[in-house]
């Protein structure tokens, strides 16, 4: 009797032959998957199992520090060596240079500037960004202060403007003509709420606060009120020929630790000095006489701030730090 066996049909083999391929191909893709893998679509964890790296936002990148550094009532004719003196500090002291006022003497004329600024003060015009005083503005409109300046001083005629240095905005003011309400109070207004900076630092000429012989100055006060509803650190003005350094304090003189604004005056640049004929509330340093010339230097940080104001004979006479607001 013969044997009959039957044959799988062809079709049958076909997808035998197919499921097997499939076998094989998830086979392979399991064994090549990278370790930590859920499946085909799952997520798969970098080699040694590191976090990719993320590079920090701009914001957390550091800010390299500014020096700041200057003084007010400078040359005057004649009498040119005290300023010599502080130009040759700042010889030796980088950053940028401000000046606070009364930068020629006696009457801010072409002259006065050729003849006693330049020498002196004069070698570091390209870095230096001035206010003007009441002594160049003794030539009508402080023609020659503006062009002695040029673009460093802000446009032509106005006597104010700013700029940011670091992470700080600086504005430097025009305290000859600083009447409550005027175009430049606008400016101003309008200046610090467009300002993103966190730290502000505001110069011009006459104190609104002293303890020097001149006395007060009342018509900076709506200035003053400005900066601090704005939150401003620092204040600095020259016109009173002495050093001295304020605790915080409100635009009425009232001490306010917590956003105050810290006032200096800074007279110091090389004309003679003034006495202090009275102790103003809230004055913290008080510095005058010979020896004392110099300039007052700022170290400027992200949040911070450290100042030192440095003599031609006694070296550093007052210093410290503040944060910002």
């Amino acid at each position: 009797m013969s044997e009959y066996v039957r044959r799988p049909s062809p079709w049958l083999m076909f997808l035998l032959r197919v499921a097997g391929l499939v076998v094989c191909l998830l086979v392979l893709q399991q064994c090549n998957r990278p370790p930590g893998s859920t499946g085909p679509t799952g997520p798969t964890t970098p080699p040694n199992n590191q976090p990719p790296t993320v590079p920090p936002p701009s914001s957390t990148l550091p800010v390299t520090p500014q020096i700041f550094v200057g003084a007010g009532d400078i040359a005057s004719c004649g009498a040119t060596g005290n300023a010599e003196a502080t130009a040759r500090l700042l010889d030796t002291i980088g950053g940028t240079v401000y000046t606070l006022g009364d930068n020629a003497y006696p009457n801010g004329s072409a002259e006065n500037f050729r003849d006693c600024y330049q020498p002196t003060w004069g070698r570091h015009k390209d870095r230096t960004r001035p206010a003007p005083g009441n002594h160049d503005y003794m030539t009508p409109g402080g023609g020659p202060y503006f062009q002695y300046f040029g673009a460093n001083a802000g446009p032509a005629g106005l006597g104010y403007y700013s700029y940011d240095l670091g992470a700080w905005h600086i504005v430097s003011l025009n305290s000859n003509d600083a009447s409550g309400g005027g175009a430049q109070e606008s400016w101003l207004r309008a200046d610090l709420v467009a300002s993103p900076a966190k730290c502000t630092l505001a110069y011009w000429h006459h104190p609104l606060f002293t303890s020097g012989q001149n006395g007060d100055n009342a018509h900076m006060r709506s200035i003053y009120q400005l900066l601090y509803d704005s939150s401003a650190e620092v204040v600095l003005s020259g016109h009173d020929h002495s050093y001295e350094r304020f605790s915080p304090q409100d635009a009425d003189g009232r001490p306010d630790p917590s956003r105050g604004i810290r006032q200096f005056v800074v007279g110091t640049g090389g004309v003679p000095f003034y006495p202090f004929p009275q102790a103003r509330p809230n004055s913290d340093r008080k510095i005058t006489g010979p020896g004392n010339h110099g300039v007052l230097k700022f170290v400027l940080q992200a949040d911070s701030y450290q100042w030192e104001f440095i003599t031609v004979g006694q070296g550093v006479a007052d210093s410290g730090s503040g944060t910002c607001h």
